[in-house]
């Protein structure tokens, strides 16, 4: 009989360096494989299989699209790509990003979910935001255990916090005493249910058609647009977490949501910006123009208008930057 051999981990700021620490506490003959995604840009290179091997006694690397998992492994997700589980192996897609960023926790957890159910033990450590909370409400449904960092514990407390306050969390404990609960769950039994609960065994972030209109169908309209495409937003309540996803498949929490819409809303007003100073620029022009032809009351409406436009500038740029 198994013992809970699947564990995936999930973090962002500050999750390096909690990440490195976990792993170094872990022996070499741990009876499980390790999943772990970290927020990484999509242009950068990523060292993080190095820092652990350098640390820890468990081999790391990257996850490779259909790689056959093993135990004693762990699998780190690359950049720009989900890593997704299925049963006895791995998949790597470059789906809709969710929650703002590819790879998300969320998309691991839930596939873990999906394919090894009881098995699982889903970890969250240090990070803004709350990726990984929808992600542990579908792993605890299947019966996995949920691991988070203390808050107090960790860099920065966003994703912790966000998956006690919406999760049965089974443990809430500090950096040092994760590593000893994971070895005692790796090798204790686990009684494996074989009938899943989930419709389909594609995710969304396969960019499957189905699967999202059949996610859709449990939504309604938002009236909300995606930072990411513009599209139209489905509101989903998952036991009392408020999800959005777009008929394109990205997906966001309110935090997120938030969060991506603030750089477009500020691109917006730049944009307002520029257009209010090419504005000015013109009717000074129009003014010059007209008192050199003695056009007293046209140049005096045109020097109106652009303190008009110099004032709404202000304004904006005063709003943007409040200091």
């Amino acid at each position: 009989m198994p013992g809970h051999d699947i564990i995936v981990i999930g973090a962002s700021a500050g999750g390096v360096e909690a990440l490195i620490q976990l792993v170094a506490d872990l022996p070499p003959n741990l009876p499980a494989a390790i999943f772990v995604v970290v927020h990484f840009p999509a242009w950068g290179k990523s060292v993080l299989p190095q820092l652990l091997n350098r640390e820890g006694f468990l081999h790391a690397d990257h996850a490779k699209n259909n790689e056959k998992i093993e135990l004693g492994r762990i699998y780190v997700a690359p950049p720009d790509y989900h890593l997704l589980m299925k049963r006895g192996y791995i998949r790597l897609v470059q789906g809709a990003k969710e929650k703002g960023t590819r790879p998300a926790v969320d998309p691991l957890f839930r596939t873990a979910a999906r394919a090894y159910k009881r098995r699982v033990v889903g970890v969250v450590l240090s990070g803004t935001l709350d990726d990984g909370t929808a992600g542990l409400i579908d792993l605890k449904r299947q019966g996995g255990v949920a691991v988070v960092q203390d808050l107090t514990d960790a860099f920065f407390s966003g994703m912790p916090k966000n998956a006690i306050e919406h999760t049965e969390v089974d443990f809430i404990l500090p950096l040092s005493s994760i590593a000893p609960v994971l070895v005692r769950l790796a090798h204790e039994p686990v009684e494996e249910e074989t009938a899943s609960t989930f419709e389909t065994d594609i995710d969304v972030v396969e960019v499957d058609g189905a699967a999202l209109r059949e996610l859709r169908k449990h939504g309604t309209f938002s009236g909300f647009t995606c930072p990411d495409c513009g599209g139209n937003l489905f509101q989903l309540n998952k036991s009392g977490l408020l999800q959005y996803i777009c008929r394109m498949g990205h997906a966001y929490s309110v935090e997120t949501l938030v969060a991506g819409q603030s750089p477009a809303q500020e691109s917006v007003l730049w944009a307002a910006i520029r257009s209010l100073q090419k504005r000015v620029e013109l009717m000074y022009k129009m003014a010059k123009y007209s008192r050199e032809r003695n056009q007293i009351l046209s140049a005096q409406r045109y020097e109106a208008k652009a303190k008009q436009a110099e004032q709404r500038s202000d304004f904006i740029r005063q709003w943007l930057d409040p200091r």
